[in-house]
Order: structure tokens, then sequence, then C-alpha cells
């Protein structure tokens, strides 16, 4: 198994590299959490970039219970993590024959001088964080079923994240309730989705909370701080090169992008 999942890992990695899409699973595909963590880990050693943050996606019914997990996680390269002011539309690349999505939400920062100790609660989580932002998660692969066939495999490829838009603070998150916040995406000006974090299970906290509890079992240091995409509030909403992206976050701000197809030039 470590040899096939080796192998797998080498080809996402170099599918990733020279900007090209992958027409099936590059190898054997992962039947378990444990099978897909396993090929993301290689692949990170492979990569050797470094990593600023982390994506936390859902995983629905059954798939939760058959895989004992609610949640899924992946690297975010620093390489890849663009920080907006007002009025700014990056270009983010994208595979355009892949996978490719854009998602709306809550960027979490756990502060520097964590110890490993993963809280239990919503204070206690917040009292490891020491900023939160809006955002938008763009969401990419070089396989084209990187969602369809199930999160192992989505976990297998870095999560399917491919990029990460870092936009305003979020105003009075010490104590905001964050299933207030109204979110909308909209794609092209047509609305994508429009939702709470109401429909996050326990929201972008407990997101933190899975993901620094993943984190420590995998034996990964996030000492130096990280970010947290904590997951998408109005759904994955597929995207292609040429359109632009805007995601309100009402009564807190807006962040916005433009797709475009990564090349390798």
């Amino acid at each position: 198994m470590t040899d096939t999942a080796k192998a797998v890992a080498e080809a996402f990695v170099a599918a990733r590299r020279e900007k090209r899409a992958l027409v099936s699973y590059p190898g054997e595909t992962p039947a378990d959490m444990g099978g897909g963590y396993t090929i993301q880990d290689f692949a990170i050693a492979i990569d050797g970039r470094e990593i600023s943050g982390w994506k936390v996606g859902k995983i629905n019914p059954p798939d939760d219970e058959r895989l004992g997990s609610n949640r899924l996680a992946g690297p975010i390269f620093t390489d890849s993590v663009v920080t907006v002011n007002v009025g700014e539309a990056p270009a983010m690349p994208v595979f355009a024959d892949g996978f490719a999505a854009a998602e709306a939400e809550f960027l979490l920062h756990v502060a520097a001088g964590w110890d490993g100790t993963v809280p239990q609660d919503d204070d206690a989580t917040r009292a490891v964080l020491d900023a939160v932002h809006l955002g938008i998660e763009v969401a990419s692969s070089p396989y084209p079923g990187i969602n369809a066939d199930g999160p192992p495999v989505t976990v297998s490829d870095y999560g399917n994240n491919y990029g990460l838009v870092i936009g305003p603070a979020l105003a009075g998150w010490e104590t905001i309730d964050f299933a207030s916040v109204l979110v909308r995406l909209e794609i092209d000006g047509s609305v994508a989705g429009e939702n709470t974090t109401a429909a996050m299970l326990d929201g972008p906290l407990g997101a933190v909370r899975f993901l620094l509890g993943n984190l420590a079992g995998r034996g990964i240091d996030c000492s130096a701080g990280t970010w947290v995409s904590t997951g998408a509030v109005t759904g994955v909403h597929p995207v292609v090169p040429g359109e632009q992206v805007l995601a309100t976050f009402e009564g807190q701000g807006t962040v916005a992008c433009g797709i475009v197809a990564a090349t390798s030039a």
C-alpha cells in the first residue's frame, strides 16, 4: 500500500506542477480516510512547498457514518494564498480540464504558540485564535472526479484545494455568532448560493477543532500559526476560466476574484 500511495502522490504532484489534467485517477483509489491521508502526506513531502493554512470540508451522509468522519482536511500552500484590499479581484488559477469551484468561507487563524491541545468548546477555540477574515477558497484538482469519487479521493489530492483569497477582517470575531451573518456567493452577477453557517455542523469553530485534532493525530506541527478555511457556507459552486466570483458577508464586507486557467508558462 505504501508504494501504491506514493505513486499516486507523485502523479498528483507532477500534474499540479505541470498544470495538466489527469483523465483518470492515477492509481488505486483509497478506500478509507486513512488511505487518503497517507497519499496526502506523501504528496506534501514530495511537494516541499511551505504550508500556511488548511482547508476543511464537510463529509455528507451517508459517507460520514461509513467513513467515521464528518469533515476532511487538506493543505493550503503559501504561494497559492492572496491577501486582497477592498475592491481588488485577483486572478485565481484553476485546472480548466480538471475540477474547479469557488466557495465563500470564514477564515480563522490559529495563533502562534498552539501547544497541541485540542480545544473542546467554542470559548476554548476562540482563545487559540488571533484573527478571523472573510474569504474565498478556490477548489481545483487535475482530476475531474476528485469530489464525485468520494471523500478519501478528495483528501488524496490536497483536499481539492488550489488557492485562498483572504479578504477583510471580521469585525467583533471574538464574540460574534457566525450564524448571524448571511453569506451569498455570486458568479458573473448571478446568485449561486446563499446561506449561513447554521448549516455547517458545529460551524467554523467546530471546523478549527476538527482540523487541530486531525493535525495532532497526523503528527503535523502548526505551532507557528495557521489559517483554517473552515468550509463552504453556501455550497461548492463550479467555475470556469473567465468567470468573476463575488462573496458577500452581509454587514461585514465582500471578497472577489476572477477565475483563470492554470498554465505552465
